[in-house]
């Protein structure tokens, strides 16, 4: 009777134990919510989360509260300081974002960056057309936070290199294209582009898919938010399609570990045939997504400041999603400085992956390894991993 008794004692014990871990994890589980509303068709969505309260109102604060361009370069091992110079990298969004000069400059003097504007020749603000004049784009202030992040991430990733950053009149493919189209013309090393949309049968056109064609550029495009998918220009050939992580502090030799971030687009293209550069990878028979990942977990989200005003809010958010992870990617081109020695720079990654940091745990959907769980070697949610210093690229 008393080990029964112990027996029982032991079982309430262990229940209350994990009743009581699984009210913590989901009492410590961060809330996050997409910036940008649902894209209607032929429009693309930005791919950024930004931490919230419980009831989905998204904590602005007086300082920053997400990792710091400190906590990249240590995490990647960047050569923030030596590399980069000459280099120019391009951030293409929708709508207007008014004060995107301002805070750019809030976050650099932050985190003893240097300034970067149209002073010092640094920054530059273009429409679509590579026109001057943005004044006729309307603001949208997720479309404006989504900016901030990818200028001040690419900024912050790499510090020597030029921003330009080019505002489109909506966010429909259309003029999407023809931001990227300016941004090449205009001399862009890299191009970052943080949104995307539903894959559809025109994505292979020269209208489409054309406009990120540009060999010798470094194209990066976030896979998306909503885990186990893929989605376009990510399944374009032509660009280096950014998957994501939960990037940790950790006691481990690199300081940092990474997990596969359950929200990583990921899968095979309904439309675009395999690239020659990734024969390797059967899980597909045609384009597989993603190339490589980094950081985009809002949990280990980045810092950004914003003026514009989200939901009525200024100050500094704590925002993540693949949106975070294409312009750090970007930046990582930028610091190698050489994008344009190769066709198009996503199949050196191919060629080049063992440089990266392997991500060998995670998942972002139940379909299992390759696509949806990360393993040794090439996955869906992460790639080939994560960079660990410009050699990858």
């Amino acid at each position: 009777m008393r080990g029964q008794r112990w027996l029982f004692a032991l079982l309430v014990s262990a229940l209350v134990a994990c009743a009581f871990a699984g009210a913590s994890a989901a009492k410590d589980k961060v809330k996050a919510k997409d910036v940008c509303a649902l894209a209607a068709e032929d429009e693309a969505a930005c791919h950024a989360k930004v931490v919230t309260d419980d009831a989905g109102t998204p904590l602005a604060s007086t300082s920053p509260t997400g990792l710091t361009p400190q906590d990249f370069w240590s995490a990647y091992n960047l050569p923030y300081s030596t590399g980069g110079a000459g280099q120019t990298i391009a951030i293409v969004d929708a709508f207007d974002y008014p004060t995107a000069e301002n805070d750019l400059n809030v976050f650099s003097a932050q985190f003893g960056l240097p300034a970067c504007t149209t002073a010092n020749g640094c920054f530059r603000l273009v429409n679509q057309d590579g026109g001057g004049n943005v004044k006729k784009y309307r603001t949208n202030s997720g479309w404006a936070l989504e900016a901030a992040l990818d200028l001040q991430t690419a900024h912050a990733i790499c510090p020597s290199c030029r921003i330009l950053f080019v505002e489109t009149q909506t966010n429909s493919f259309a003029n999407l294209s023809t931001g990227v189209n300016t941004a090449a013309a205009l001399g862009a090393n890299a191009i970052s582009n943080s949104y995307g949309g539903s894959e559809f049968s025109q994505e292979t056109s020269t209208t489409y898919g054309g406009a990120y064609d540009h060999p010798g550029i470094a194209i990066t495009v976030s896979s998306g938010d909503s885990g186990f998918g893929v989605q376009f220009p990510a399944a374009s050939p032509y660009v280096t399609a950014i998957g994501g992580t939960t990037l940790t502090r950790s006691g481990t030799a690199r300081g940092w570990t990474e997990t596969a971030w359950d929200g990583a687009g990921s899968g095979c293209s309904a439309y675009v045939a395999r690239p020659s550069w990734q024969t390797s990878v059967t899980a597909c028979s045609r384009r597989a997504v993603a190339d490589v990942s980094a950081d985009a977990d809002p949990a280990s989200g980045t810092s950004v400041y914003d003026t514009t005003a989200y939901q009525g809010q200024t100050g500094w958010f704590k925002v993540g999603g693949t949106s975070l992870a294409a312009p750090l990617i970007a930046g990582v081109y930028g610091l190698a400085g050489d994008a344009a020695g190769t066709s198009y720079a996503v199949s050196r990654a191919w060629t080049s992956h063992g440089s990266f940091n392997d991500v060998t745990s995670g998942s972002n959907g139940t379909c299992g390894a390759p696509q949806c769980s990360a393993g040794a070697g090439w996955d869906g949610p992460t790639g080939w991993g994560t960079p660990w210093g410009t050699a990858g690229f």
